[in-house]
């Protein structure tokens, strides 16, 4: 049986084959995709051969034995567009949707499909130290699993405006989650590359550990949690309830609820079904400091 092909398959495939060194699984990852080229008849046995004798350690760029047996990568990687980027994530998420289920998902795979093919407005890219300094561990606990959605998320979140949302007064929403979190729209207003009007879809990634405080917003909202354990509650002052990743959570107009970041980064999808420019406000709960000071680790 051939490979499977197409525009977006191959360069989805030579992202993973440059995969950088030193990424948990990176070795793996570039074995397979140089697997796919040697099969397609693009990449030589004896090249083949250099990614299989790296592949068992993570760190060890084959690039250096390539050179060492004059044998050159054979394959480039061609200058992908900044649009190419983004709907290539795009076209990850939408199956990644539909092996999902629960409520709003059905929604949010009809309006991600009236969006396919829709024309890229643009937006200004923009980084943020929050990304720089956890997307690439969330990334790797990705990878295990899905590695062609992690690795499409880490080709387009340089093309992204990443915001850190300064809504809440820090007083209220509590300093750890104002420095420590950021969201980047894929669709949706003038920071989104695609346009829409009052739906939004896009990333955020909060830092480990950090308490995303009691609040409830007008919009109804779809979580799709691509990393966990993570903790989630739905009124303030109630227990925690513990989820894995790749398990949806809905939130629903006006109803409270909290986020507890486990040890690993939280990376999410993202959807605003409508209401997306109402302002969220932070619902009080007598149990902050402990929960702030919680590991999920020591969760019963």
């Amino acid at each position: 049986m051939m490979p499977e092909t197409g525009p977006q398959h191959e360069g989805l495939m030579l992202f993973q084959l440059h995969t950088p060194p030193g990424l948990p699984g990176s070795g793996r990852v570039r074995y397979a995709a140089a697997m796919y080229f040697n099969r397609t008849g693009r990449l030589s046995d004896a090249a083949l051969e250099v990614y299989r004798i790296c592949s068992p350690t993570d760190s060890e760029d084959p690039a250096t034995l390539l050179a060492e047996r004059r044998l050159g990568h054979e394959i480039s990687v061609p200058t992908a567009t900044a649009e190419g980027r983004l709907r290539l994530l795009l076209s990850e998420i939408g199956p990644y949707l539909g092996t999902l289920s629960g409520p709003g998902v059905a929604e949010a795979r009809k309006r991600l499909a009236l969006h396919d093919g829709a024309a890229c407005t643009g937006c200004a890219p923009r980084q943020n130290a929050v990304t720089s300094s956890h997307m690439p561990r969330a990334l790797a606990a990705l990878r295990v699993t899905h590695p062609a959605l992690a690795q499409a998320i880490s080709g387009a979140q340089n093309q992204l405006h990443w915001i850190t949302y300064d809504g809440y007064p820090t007083a209220d929403v509590g300093r750890s989650f104002s420095e420590n979190h950021a969201y980047a729209p894929l669709i949706g207003g003038a920071d989104a590359p695609f346009a829409a009007e009052d739906w939004e879809i896009g990333l955020f990634l909060i830092a480990p550990h950090v308490l995303y405080r009691d609040h409830r917003h007008l919009a109804p909202e779809l979580y799709l949690p691509l990393t966990g354990p993570h903790g989630w509650r739905f009124g303030p002052d109630r227990a925690l309830t513990i989820k894995p990743a790749h398990q949806p959570v809905w939130n629903a107009p006006m109803v409270p609820h909290l986020t507890k970041v486990g040890p690993v980064p939280f990376l999410c999808v993202y959807i605003w079904a409508q209401d997306v420019n109402a302002v969220a406000e932070i619902v009080p709960a007598a149990d902050w400091d402990r929960l702030e000071a919680l590991r999920l680790g020591g969760v019963t």
